[in-house]
């Protein structure tokens, strides 16, 4: 028998005053009454009710027990009404899991916006660039580039991840300007150092075309903004990706080479475990993300 519905229903006969009363207040017979209260006598092992048949008094042991079965349940009242409040409006803190250069440059201003929208939401952000499992319980949502292939997680897809390839004016003045990705080889490409193949890049070009592009370079970084710094200071061409780049372009200071040409697009993805009744902090934010920089 559940004990917590023993709790209640011995703390409903006290308060009524008699079986017959608790009945009636809980629809149910005396008899399942008396069966609920002789349950937890048997199982302490103690007499928590003299019972007459005019009325009952509470023993000594009744009394404590009846006292620690109202903080209890006050307890448990409490625990679920604090559980619905998490469901039904935004509050609490949000551990989430980003890709270094997308999230400083473009996911820390948006998730300023979302939390000036949801003052009693906080939001924990780890940068990273490698790809941690869910089981691992360190966040609950992530933006994740590359396929998904973890069990039990919806990936919800985001704008893809064009990168594009640029130099400085005086470096391309010093070195030239590539006119097919196979003359990369002669240049000096900035290197991106947690790839697999990071001698090699694979553009897509017109019609779809894909080149296998062998690049070599005397610098590498683990973060495109330190690739961005380099070129910016005239070491070579970086390849990152568009939205990045795009402002450092249209003020001059870098230059967009072979512009029909862009690494092979990655997905993106917004991620997080299946759950049939998300919080409401997590629904809200996820919602949120999506329109900012879900996939058109």
């Amino acid at each position: 028998m559940d004990k917590l519905a023993g709790m209640e229903m011995f703390v409903r006969v006290v308060n009524c005053g008699s079986f017959t009363a608790a009945a009636d207040a809980c629809g149910v017979s005396v008899t399942m009454v008396a069966k609920q209260i002789r349950a937890i006598e048997e199982r302490l092992g103690a007499r928590l009710l003299h019972r007459t048949t005019r009325r009952q008094q509470l023993t000594e042991v009744g009394q404590l027990y009846y006292d620690r079965c109202q903080r209890v349940l006050s307890e448990f009242s409490l625990a679920e009404n604090s559980a619905l409040e998490l469901q039904s409006s935004p509050r609490g803190l949000v551990k989430m899991l980003a890709p270094i250069s997308f999230g400083y440059q473009f996911l820390v201003p948006e998730l300023s916006v979302y939390m000036s929208i949801n003052p009693d939401v906080d939001v924990m952000l780890t940068l990273e660039n490698r790809i941690s499992s869910f089981s691992e319980g360190s966040y609950e949502l992530a933006i994740q580039v590359g396929n998904i292939n973890e069990p039990g997680i919806v990936a919800r897809p985001l704008k893809s991840y064009r990168r594009i390839m640029a130099a400085s004016p005086r470096y391309l003045s010093v070195h030239g300007i590539p006119k097919h990705p196979g003359e990369l080889i002669n240049h000096s490409c900035l290197g991106i150092s947690y790839w697999l193949t990071p001698n090699r890049w694979d553009l897509i070009g017109p019609d779809n075309q894909l080149f296998k592009a062998s690049v070599k370079g005397r610098f590498m970084s683990n973060q495109g903004n330190a690739l961005r710094i380099a070129a910016l200071n005239d070491c070579g061409i970086v390849l990152q990706p568009e939205s990045i780049l795009l402002g450092d372009i249209l003020q001059g200071s870098l230059v967009h080479i072979l512009p029909e040409w862009s690494y092979k697009s990655t997905p993106m993805y917004l991620t997080y475990q299946q759950d049939c009744r998300p919080s409401a902090k997590l629904r809200s934010l996820i919602d949120f993300l999506i329109e900012r920089f879900g996939a058109e």
